[in-house]
């Protein structure tokens, strides 16, 4: 069932997803060579509850932290770990926050020092598919015209689109119908509405679409283990134009000169 949100609601929102740009703000902050994951995951939890939130990932499914940080052809749902960012690393940091009741989803892949060129086009062109795809977000249109808007964007420069991960509606659950894949074609799905909240998350890899999920039941990554890129924005669907209710901006402040 597809639940529509009231304007109220809506607002509700946005303070969820702000609460988590800021939180993404915060960990761009410490994204450097020599970091753990765990120490990046340490920060977001600590700022998501000084500031009035509830970790939306940790303990959901029996995810183990708050975060998800995938590294390199981890493409999503990583685990944080020990392990330390190395110069060339990109990492991918999905974040989620409760805060009034509702959820706020939103994710980031940053560079860690000095990328490879090729690579920093996978993570550009990842990126510009998820504005193309909230582009087609408009009451009228169905979820196919996202799906196939971010697709074709993605496989004319020559990358592939993972099939069995897909974007999803948001609200007081942190899943919610309908699924917003990051394929198709237009025309297809189910018809977008005002005051529907998606979560759209295109994740494109390098190589090919196929993909393994890890023994721990999580840690999802490309098949050929080249590089995948993730980003994501809570949307409300309106008449004309998606309201973007979470926000880049925190991210983009501390990133400065070294945005890609």
């Amino acid at each position: 069932m597809i639940y529509l949100k009231t304007d109220e609601e809506i607002e509700l929102m946005r303070e969820s997803n702000l609460l988590v740009a800021r939180t993404l703000g915060e960990v761009a902050k410490w994204i450097a060579p020599g970091i753990t994951t765990l120490k990046l995951d340490q920060i977001a939890e600590e700022f998501i509850r000084d500031n009035g939130g509830i970790p939306g990932f940790l303990g959901y499914g029996g995810f183990p932290n708050t975060l998800c940080i995938s590294v390199n052809e981890v493409i999503v749902h990583g685990i944080p770990s020990s392990a330390t960012l190395q110069d060339g690393d990109i990492v991918s940091v999905d974040c989620g926050a409760i805060k009034n009741g509702f959820n706020g989803d939103s994710a980031y892949t940053f560079c860690v020092g000095e990328v490879d060129e090729k690579v920093k086009d996978l993570l550009r062109t990842t990126k510009e598919a998820l504005y193309i795809g909230i582009e087609q977000a408009v009451e009228g249109n169905r979820i196919g015209h996202i799906g196939n808007a971010i697709q074709d964007y993605c496989e004319h420069r020559g990358y592939s689109v993972v099939r069995e991960m897909t974007g999803h509606g948001i609200g007081r659950k942190l899943h919610e119908d309908p699924m917003v894949p990051n394929f198709g074609r237009r025309g297809v799905g189910p018809l977008l509405k005002d005051g529907m909240c998606i979560a759209i998350e295109p994740m494109i890899n390098m190589g090919s679409k196929n993909i393994i999920i890890e023994r721990d039941g999580w840690t999802c990554r490309t098949k050929d283990r080249k590089p995948a890129a993730h980003f994501e924005h809570t949307i409300a669907i309106r008449k004309g134009k998606a309201d973007i209710l979470s926000s880049f901006e925190f991210v983009e402040n501390e990133l400065k000169d070294k945005l890609i």
